[in-house]
């Protein structure tokens, strides 16, 4: 990139360096930290990105897949010279199953979320079961400023610090990029009336469902799965959200367990605050460290609560902690913190800890974390908080708005905008609003992920429709088919590509009926290869 635009690009920007994260310490009663806040949403979507690629270490052995790269618009909403400059942007085609541009075959798009997407990603997902289903072409597209689609040669923490760029990093630019891939991918191989759904998860989710909102005249459908489109300028209540969900998982694992945790709190403050009280707690929990505080400890011990949580599946699921926890503690029944113990014993069974890293979650954050950091402190203001609901398992903590974007504004020189989300993409009175202008989405839950407390749960019109499941966790539905899927897994999947199919029988039926249909026999249907029409002037 030339250093004349470098410079250009960057003049008003300079000033506005990241200051270093967590700085602020701003406490209010019963709050918790801002900067632990900011902390929390790093390790939630962390967590996101590394089980989400969990099969990603092996290289794909698929072929028919082409891994490419679009010479991107860096603002889409802007006429400014800088605007038109362009970055890279990753995207892989899967075409084993696509019945063609001829037969007006379907396309499915992946919409990536706040992480890398890896070469193998397709190995990840369920997008090629369906596709074998329905003939269509799979498209997998990076989300800008993740993984290799950074711009101008900058890793993840060059683009925090600096102002101008980050400005860039949002949702509106996001599925604007989509939108801009789709129609170049549909050009290219002539399937100008070639269908198109598309999926996401948690994120993703909520970026498909605004993608059909904003552009349905690119997308016939989307799957948005897991998708927390409610958890949004107070449409929902904290004492109803995240931490409820995983409070009413563990309490159905087991009562005694629930109570245990819920005891815990006190009891590793109160043994904290002894002399030698921290050394005692360091031993008793084999930490790899020494505890130079209780809130190390707790931070660590709800984060894990958490995954298990989110994650439930056969491995891990809060049984797997309540077993470790209702077993006798080393001093018998009244050994609460022993018996806390026993249940991170448990989790980290099989992982071969040879003690308890409770830096761990800290340590294990990726640019994932430090980019949905920024996100969170701009437009994606999500009040997750335990509440002050004396019947959660985790100590009474509110949200303090006003101190998360003190925080926000310490790191980053930025006020969020926490009603920006459900005055763009709509939010309140979602029922009123989707069922009059919006139609073909589904929103598949399951009520195991605490992320379902802000999903939606039910139908809001014939073709706005919520697919649920009671045992399901968090994405299950969209990644990789295994022989072991429970059948109520088989039976959501089965139930989804059910209405996409109608979808899009609906869609060739108007179409053999139309104009359009007639005269689409007539176009050319030579398919291009992608890597003769690669830009030179990709910066």
């Amino acid at each position: 990139m030339n250093n004349i635009l470098i410079n250009k690009l960057f003049q008003f920007s300079l000033w506005l360096l990241l200051i270093m994260f967590f700085s602020t310490t701003i406490t209010s009663g019963c709050s918790a930290t801002a900067s632990s806040w900011l902390l929390r949403h790093k390790i939630r979507h962390q967590l996101q990105d590394t089980y989400s690629s969990s099969t990603a270490m092996k290289a794909t052995t698929r072929k028919d897949l082409e891994i490419l790269y679009y010479p991107q618009t860096i603002d889409h909403f802007n006429y400014q010279p800088e605007s038109y400059m362009t970055f890279k942007q990753k995207y892989m085609i899967y075409s084993k199953y696509w019945g063609g541009a001829k037969a007006n075959s379907p396309i499915f798009v992946y919409l990536g979320d706040e992480q890398a997407m890896p070469d193998n990603q397709i190995d990840g997902l369920i997008l090629p079961d369906f596709a074998a289903k329905l003939k269509a072409l799979v498209v997998i597209i990076e989300h800008r400023f993740y993984g290799l689609s950074k711009p101008f040669g900058m890793s993840m923490e060059e683009i925090i610090k600096n102002a101008t760029v980050r400005g860039y990093f949002n949702s509106a630019q996001a599925i604007a990029d989509y939108a801009e891939v789709i129609l170049d991918i549909k050009k290219r191989l002539n399937a100008h009336y070639s269908p198109v759904i598309v999926f996401g998860g948690s994120y993703g989710g909520m970026l498909a469902s605004w993608f059909r909102l904003k552009y349905p005249h690119i997308a016939l459908g989307a799957l948005a799965s897991s998708a927390p489109v409610l958890y949004f300028d107070d449409i929902i209540s904290p004492d109803r959200g995240y931490f409820f969900v995983v409070t009413k998982d563990f309490k159905e694992a087991s009562k005694s367990c629930y109570k245990t945790i819920q005891k815990s709190w006190a009891e590793i403050d109160k043994i904290g605050s002894n002399p030698n009280g921290l050394s005692y707690l360091s031993r008793l929990f084999n930490t790899c460290m020494q505890l130079q505080d209780t809130k190390t400890l707790k931070d660590y011990l709800e984060n894990i609560y958490e995954v298990v949580a989110q994650y439930s599946n056969m491995k891990k699921s809060p049984s797997t902690i309540c077993k470790g926890i209702d077993h006798q503690g080393k001093n018998g029944k009244n050994d609460i913190l022993g018996r806390i113990y026993q249940g991170v014993v448990a989790y980290l069974n099989g992982t071969q800890h040879n003690c308890t890293n409770t830096n761990y979650f800290q340590q294990s954050l990726g640019e994932t974390g430090v980019g949905y950091t920024w996100q969170t402190c701009s437009e994606m203001v999500m009040p997750i908080a335990p509440g002050t609901s004396k019947r959660s398992m985790f100590p009474p903590q509110a949200f303090n708005l006003q101190d998360f974007m003190q925080s926000c504004k310490s790191n980053y020189n930025v006020m969020p905008r926490p009603n920006w989300i459900t005055t763009y993409y709509g939010g309140h009175d979602m029922k009123l609003v989707i069922e009059r202008f919006g139609s073909n989405i589904i929103f598949s839950n399951g009520l195991k992920d605490p992320y379902s407390s802000a999903g939606v749960l039910h139908n809001l019109n014939n073709n706005i429709v919520a697919l649920y499941t009671t045992e399901g966790s968090h994405c299950m539905d969209i990644v990789t088919a295994k022989e072991d899927d429970p059948k109520w897994l088989v039976d959501q999947r089965k139930r989804e590509i059910e209405i996409i199919s109608g979808w899009i029988q609906k869609y060739q039926e108007d179409l053999n009926g139309s104009a359009f249909g007639q005269k689409q026999g007539k176009r050319l249907n030579k398919t291009p290869n992608f890597r003769d029409s690669q830009n030179s002037d990709i910066v």
